[in-house]
């Protein structure tokens, strides 16, 4: 089972030698709804009595206690299959489930103005910045932690590592009343870093597989190769972002009657569409940066489409529902995962040990270090 099915589902989260577990595919619906629901909580109690705790920190962790429960409890009940299945789900799904939406919705809200504005400096974040911190990160897996790493999964490992996400800061930003060139920065880099993290990812991701001999798995890249890969991955995800925001733009234009409330909804279904189609079609058929190509579509549409919209309140507040709901299930599934990796200390070799703790402290210490190096060495491009 590729992860992408939810019949006869393993359990991973069950101890090494266990047999598979047939659970019921309507199992996979409780999960997702009852991390919403955690999330209505969370949310009221962090925007009236805990203020100082992000919330999507707090899922994560309400998500990685779930999954620490689900292996040590050892229980049958319907909540613990769902979790199984999602903890199981496929990674190339698991981005096509949420990075569209979450892509596209922080693009189409962007001050296209100030975005151009920005552009050059957003630029530097976004590529040299992400390069940088992907090889000092790598220099960290590779001297300093013990793991005997090769040198390129030490480079997927800093690929991975390298993309900031504002999240909570953005909504920092918004309650102290920051600049908006300051928001606009961060906003910026956070969306360009993700398609370029993404290019490195896959970049170095090939390479490692690769030298792991496995035949068909991988690929052999040299310099010039690379440089040609991502500027195919780059450059090719925003030719495919801006034919579909030439579509959508015109699906739009069409709409932009305010005669019936219909039309306004049609032209949300229609951004949603286009959103989750771009993504696909970049990623899944030609090969190249779906974020990059979801961020382009964004951005140009609401640059040059923007006033077509009909009713731009109910367009905004269903992006603002979508980023609600992704971003709850994304940071309870993130910590659903890592529970269940952490749980298994002492029951599966080479998954986690008590001095993973320190390594994990290291790491974060370190990484804010790289990431005050890399700002301020780069201070006078930005």
């Amino acid at each position: 089972d590729d992860g992408t099915s939810t019949t006869g589902t393993k359990n991973t989260f069950a101890e090494e030698g266990e047999g598979e577990e047939e659970i019921e595919p309507s199992r996979a619906v409780l999960f997702p709804w009852f991390a919403e629901a955690l999330g209505i909580i969370i949310f009221f109690l962090t925007t009236r009595y805990v203020l100082v705790l992000p919330y999507t920190a707090i899922m994560f962790i309400l998500g990685m206690s779930m999954g620490c429960g689900a292996v040590r409890l050892g229980l049958e009940d319907q909540l613990t299959q769902s979790l199984t299945q999602w903890s199981d789900i496929n990674y190339e799904v698991l981005l096509l489930i949420f990075l569209p939406g979450l892509v596209f919705n922080d693009a189409f809200g962007l001050d296209a103005h100030l975005f151009g504005l920005a552009i050059w400096q957003c630029l530097v974040y976004a590529f040299p910045m992400v390069l940088a911190g992907t090889c000092l990160t790598a220099l960290v897996g590779y001297y300093i932690f013990p793991f005997g790493w090769s040198f390129n999964l030490a480079m997927t490992f800093g690929s991975i590592l390298s993309a900031t996400d504002p999240v909570a800061v953005s909504a920092l930003l918004e309650e102290v009343g920051a600049p908006p060139r300051l928001k606009i920065h961060i906003s910026g880099e956070s969306l360009l870093n993700d398609g370029s993290a993404m290019v490195f990812y896959t970049i170095f991701s090939s390479l490692f597989l690769f030298e792991m001999g496995i035949p068909g798995v991988g690929e052999s890249i040299d310099v010039a190769a690379g440089f040609a890969l991502f500027f195919r991955m780059s450059l090719g995800g925003a030719a495919i972002g801006l034919a579909f925001a030439l579509a959508l733009i015109g699906i739009l234009s069409r709409l932009n009657r305010r005669l019936t409330s219909a039309e306004s909804v049609v032209q949300v279904c229609a951004t949603v569409t286009i959103a989750y189609l771009t993504y696909y079609t970049a990623d899944s058929v030609c090969g190249t940066s779906g974020v990059i190509a979801t961020l382009t579509c964004g951005v140009l549409t609401q640059t040059f489409g923007g006033a077509m919209i009909n009713d731009s309140e109910m367009m905004s507040a269903f992006w603002e529902l979508v980023e609600q709901l992704l971003n709850t299930l994304l940071f309870a599934l993130g910590g659903l995962v890592f529970g269940g990796v952490i749980a298994n200390y002492g029951e599966r070799t080479g998954y986690w040990t008590g001095t993973d703790w320190g390594y994990l402290i290291l790491l974060w210490v370190l990484l804010l270090a790289i990431r005050y190096l890399l700002v301020f060495s780069f201070y006078p491009l930005i």
